[in-house]
């Protein structure tokens, strides 16, 4: 069966796309529900509750180091959702929600390119500033304007028996009217985490407002750090919640 591919900025991308190396740093919050569904209504996907009227949603910074799409800084919002035709709740259940690709803030035009074209994720050019010494901090704005500035704890080592399996997450995206599946696998080593362990700013960025609007800044429920991900992304199909 052949391979697909996509030509980006006159480069040719075989299917997969990989990422052999990349550094995550996490927070899972609880947020209104209802708020939640609000932001991402347009999608047609429905938010997972974890409790009754409670939502997750994820803040990350990615750093990719070794990638088919070079290396690049991405700032991401993630709401947690139900794919189509499930309807799960309770923490449980979270491994099998999926998790909806709301912002996308990154540093550079080639994975912007190809991000919107071949995966449909909202991506945005933004400036990034980090801060990484015995803590990691960072800074993401864009159009002039502050989105957000986060400040991750270092927390405690998770051990690997905990995170050496190779995980299949859903992920989902919606520009130009569509939504789309995104088959995403994942590898993750020197992992990290904590309870609470991360402090946001936000910024006047309209993305800022949207995360406002949730009841953010609070505490996290927890927070992760990891050292070393590996990640491939198949294509995009277009689906009908």
């Amino acid at each position: 069966m052949a391979l697909s591919q996509h030509t980006i900025a006159g480069t040719v991308l075989t299917m997969p796309v990989r990422v052999r190396h990349a550094d995550v740093h996490t927070a899972m919050f609880s947020v209104d529900a209802d708020a939640a569904q609000a932001m991402i209504d347009y999608s047609g996907l429905q938010v997972f509750q974890h409790r009754p009227g409670r939502s997750v949603v994820n803040l990350m910074l990615a750093r990719y180091i070794d990638g088919d799409l070079g290396g690049y800084h991405e700032f991401g919002t993630a709401v947690m959702v139900n794919p189509p035709g499930t309807k799960a709740r309770g923490l449980r259940a979270l491994r099998s929600a999926g998790a909806f690709i709301h912002h996308l803030p990154v540093d550079q035009e080639f994975t912007l390119e190809a991000g919107r074209t071949i995966w449909g994720f909202p991506k945005i050019m933004s400036d990034f500033t980090v801060r990484d010494g015995k803590t990691l901090g960072f800074d993401v704005a864009a159009d002039g304007q502050h989105i957000i500035t986060m400040e991750f704890g270092r927390g405690l080592p998770v051990p690997g028996l905990f995170t050496s399996r190779p995980q299949v997450l859903q992920a989902f995206s919606h520009i130009d009217g569509a939504t789309r599946q995104v088959p995403w696998e994942m590898k993750v080593s020197n992992v990290r985490g904590a309870l609470g362990g991360t402090q946001i700013r936000l910024g006047t960025h309209p993305y800022a407002r949207e995360l406002a609007a949730l009841g953010l800044p609070k505490r996290p429920m927890m927070s992760s750090t990891v050292g070393h991900v590996e990640m491939t992304f198949g294509d995009a199909v277009v689906i009908t919640p």
